[in-house]
């Protein structure tokens, strides 16, 4: 059948005649009565149909064949980095092919469009960025790229994933599960619904969705991964008709042919409906009779009527009660002991409740003793007594007998002893044959998730599968896995994740982890963002992922300094480059963007004002920003302040800040007597100013340099100028006793009246008395005490010269006795005598320099305090 897209024409096809249309058909493919032109062109036949579609279908993959190779585009992001207004005018043209394909499909039937829901999805999925996604490896199905569809969910998986998937998923549960590991076949599942294929079913080929075509060919006008013909794959539930759509994902819509059905109840007359939705109801009375016999249904045409809602009294199955009850349950028990006489009229039926004739008597019939070895046929009213031999019935452990007598009840337990092996077959141990042996060992086998061990007690082998989760963190990176811990890889996450537009109004929902990398639904509705500058509103414009596009309105915006209005684009958020500090190497990164978003100012208004020159020379405009006198460049001509020349500047503004020029001739009037000084002014009207300069000069004592102020010094009387020439410091000369002058700095020779004081002593040094230095040729004698002291010194010397003089004797005296006993000797001494003298020697050495530094210490800090005074003292 021909596709449907094909029968409008040759649609880009270049260079061909366009055709009349003799056959149309609708979008989902049913065909019309073939249209009769005037001179009444009768139908096309089938070869004619087939070889158009072949010479269009050529001719179209001929115009496309260039694009095809440049740009095959898919549903990844690496796909669309087309312009925004290209890609919003394909996006918007694509949605309305779809909408007007479902609209006139469901137009056509009259039906309604909630089964079209999940195919229609499918279907726009596929032309969105980043919705097909494969759940295994996460990432986008490519229009390139070889797939695989699940005919449980209708998920896309790339082919290579899913089969190295069904490979490892068969592997996995061979090698847990089978004793000879790959004797047996085992299925697969689906990675997202888990619905299980068989080996066979493993894919091998890439097939088109309706699986006509194998390897279907990249074309830009079909839908991806589709052959382009229609489906015809048989609908569900089955109905015998086809899908009329053309090869599409997902599953197939609801069957759109139109049938001739009677109503549920069949009072109605046929009318033509949707097949998949052929029950109606013509809104009669049903009048059906009832499942309780007495009433009939009350409801509208439906398919089957409900139980009977009336309550009736109705007696129960033996007829001792009656109760009211719902109409729709006429049987019942009573839960009464039926107690009426059996056939052998000793005993009562003991059944519940019941119809119809009660049971015979069951101790009526033959009968065995209890280990039912004897068999005997006794009237019912006397008991079976056991026969006395053996039970041998079959204990609970069906290994050994029963040893009593034949006895009514069950059999005692076993309690023979014997061997058990436990249950893992490690220990063996002589035990009662009903108890079963059970070992402390614990089962150190791995389990069948091949990560945790069994650890289970006298395990015999058959471990259990782990009961821990698996926890492991999914592909999708934001959950874990919820199923028990397990073998192998992971499913993938099953949880669907909703990428929104900026605005909110259009949501893609996408496998979970794909919302960091899939780009935002493109959105049809306005954009609702708040504007970032002064003006009210933005500019119209769709709902856009990122930042709003710059605001292209006119600022209007009141200039400062005047009335008049910003004419510039708006310039609240411009984009401006940043002062960025410069990098030390290659090896470092930029702290800051290259380029910051600021407000810069409104710019100078530029509106010509006429204003006049600074000094009224002549009129020009100027501009708004810099509106006000302004200077003409000629001369400005004002008097100066001299009041002799005139201002020789260019036109200029006369404020307290700026004036007119300063005469620059020198003022040529006569000073006052005495200053050597010119005017420093120039040429000024009036008298000059007192002069201000500094006169240098130095002081009476000739060691200080004075600065006194011109004017000060000329106007000043004799005894004011010598206080100005005064440094009034103490004055440094010498009077002739050797003491500084004790006046302030002052002119002529100092006074010799010296008025310092002086010490003098008498010559014992023990009286001392002071004078003035004038007055120091005066002298101190000395009183009888001093001379009492200078005799008792005396004495005290004359004894210490005597005891020194007898000392000295005796050492002599002692050093020749023993030169004579070292003569008498032979000149021979001991090494102790020798080191004794030898230390004598050296005592006597030491203590000569003491004495020496004794006398030598005194006598240089004497010397030392007279030529520090004779430096002090220098005039």
């Amino acid at each position: 059948m021909e596709p449907a897209w094909r029968q409008q024409g040759r649609g880009r096809g270049r260079g061909q005649v366009e055709r009349s249309r003799p056959l149309q058909k609708g979008r989902g493919g049913s065909t019309s009565e073939p249209q009769r032109g005037v001179g009444g062109a009768g139908e096309l036949t089938a070869p004619s149909i087939q070889s158009k579609f072949d010479e269009i279908r050529k001719s179209n993959q001929a115009a496309a064949q260039r694009l095809v190779e440049s740009q095959v585009s898919s549903s990844s992001d690496e796909d669309e980095d087309d312009e925004d207004e290209a890609s919003n005018h394909g996006d918007g043209k694509r949605g309305r092919i779809l909408a007007s394909t479902f609209t006139s499909y469901a137009d056509q039937t009259g039906g309604d469009v909630t089964g079209l829901a999940r195919t229609g999805r499918y279907v726009s999925e596929l032309f969105q960025s980043g919705a097909l996604t494969c759940l295994i490896c996460i990432a986008s199905a490519k229009r390139t790229q070889a797939v695989w569809s699940c005919s449980a969910c209708f998920s896309l998986f790339h082919l290579p994933c899913i089969q190295k998937w069904a490979r490892d998923s068969a592997f996995l549960v061979a090698s847990a599960t089978d004793e000879d590991f790959g004797q047996k076949q085992h299925p697969w599942p689906c990675p997202k619904c888990r619905a299980e294929y068989p080996p066979t079913a493993t894919p091998n080929r890439y097939l088109c969705f309706c699986g006509k075509l194998q390897d279907p060919p990249a074309d830009p006008w079909l839908t991806p991964h589709s052959c382009g013909s229609v489906c015809e794959k048989e609908l569900k539930p089955t109905c015998g008709h086809t899908c009329l759509l053309l090869c599409h994902p997902g599953p197939c819509p609801p069957c759109p042919k139109m049938v001739a059905v009677s109503c549920m109840c069949g009072k109605a007359k046929p009318l033509p409906c949707r097949c998949s939705n052929k029950a109606w109801s013509c809104r009669q009375q049903c009048g059906k009779l009832l499942s309780c016999k007495q009433h009939t249904c009350t409801h509208p045409c439906h398919t089957e009527c409900s139980p009977c809602p009336r309550v009736s009294v109705q007696r129960c199955v033996c007829g001792r009660e009656a109760i009211e009850r719902p109409c729709s349950s006429p049987q019942w028990n009573c839960q009464q002991v039926c107690g009426a006489p059996l056939s052998c009229g000793n005993h009562t039926c003991e059944v519940l409740c019941h119809d119809g004739v009660c049971p015979p008597c069951p101790r009526s019939i033959s009968r065995s003793c209890p280990c039912g070895k004897t068999k005997s046929s006794l009237p019912c009213t006397e008991d079976v007594s056991p026969c006395g031999d053996t039970c041998d019935r079959r204990l609970s452990c069906e290994k050994h007998t029963c040893s009593m007598r034949c006895h009514r009840g069950s059999c005692e337990t076993c309690r023979q002893e014997v061997e058990k092996a436990c249950r893992c077959g490690k220990y063996r141990k002589l035990m009662p044959c009903h108890k079963e042996y059970v070992c402390e060992s614990k089962c150190g086998k791995t389990r069948s998730c091949q990560r945790h061990q069994c650890r289970r007690k006298c395990c015999p082998g058959n471990c259990p599968s782990c009961d821990q989760s698996c926890g492991r963190t999914l592909g999708c990176r934001n959950h874990k896995c919820p199923s028990g811990c397990h073998q192998g890889a992971c499913y993938p996450c099953p949880e669907s994740v909703e990428v929104h537009c900026s605005c909110g109004s259009t949501v893609l929902e996408v496998p979970c982890g794909r919302e960091r990398t899939t780009k935002p639904p493109r959105c049809k509705e306005p954009c609702r963002c708040p504007p970032s500058c002064h003006h009210p509103t933005r500019e119209p414009h769709r709902c856009h992922p990122g930042p709003c596009p710059p605001c292209r309105q006119t600022c209007r915006l009141p200039l400062p300094g005047c009335s008049h209005a910003c004419p510039q684009p708006c310039h609240d958020l411009v984009l401006v480059r940043s002062q960025q500090v410069r990098l030390a190497g290659p090896w470092e990164q930029p702290t800051e963007p290259a380029f910051v978003k600021k407000a810069l100012p409104c710019p100078p208004c530029q509106v010509p004002i006429p204003t006049a020159c600074f000094g009224e020379h002549e009129v020009s405009p100027v501009p708004c920003h810099q509106r006000g006198p302004f200077s003409c460049q000629r001369a400005c001509g004002r008097p100066l302040t001299c009041g002799n020349h005139t201002c020789s500047r260019e036109c200029h503004l006369v404020s307290d800040g700026d004036k007119c020029e300063v005469c620059e001739e020198a003022c040529y009037k006569p000073r006052p007597p005495g200053c050597p000084h010119p005017c420093p002014r120039p040429c000024h009207p009036g008298d000059c100013p007192p002069c201000s300069q500094m006169m240098r000069q130095r002081c009476h004592c000739k060691i200080t340099v004075l600065y006194v102020e011109c004017t000060t010094l000329t106007s000043a009387d004799q005894q004011t100028k010598v206080a100005l020439s005064s440094c009034s410091n103490q004055c440094p000369r010498q009077l002739c006793c050797g003491h500084r002058c004790k006046q302030v700095c002052h002119p002529g020779v100092c006074e010799e009246k010296c008025q310092q004081k002086v010490k003098l002593r008498c010559p014992c040094k023990r009286i001392k008395k002071e004078f003035l230095c004038s007055q120091s040729d005066q002298s101190v004698q000395c009183d009888d005490t001093c001379r009492d002291q200078q005799r008792k010194v005396s004495q005290l010397k004359e004894a210490e010269l005597k005891a020194a003089e007898e000392e000295e004797q005796k050492r002599l005296q002692e050093e020749l006795e023993a030169f004579v006993k070292r003569q008498q000797r032979g000149g021979r001494r001991s090494k102790k005598r020798g080191r004794r003298e030898e230390a004598d020697e050296e005592g006597s050495s030491g203590t000569w320099w003491r004495r020496c530094v004794f006398i030598l210490v005194p006598l240089g800090g004497a010397l030392l305090s007279v030529a520090t005074y004779y430096l002090l003292t220098m005039p």
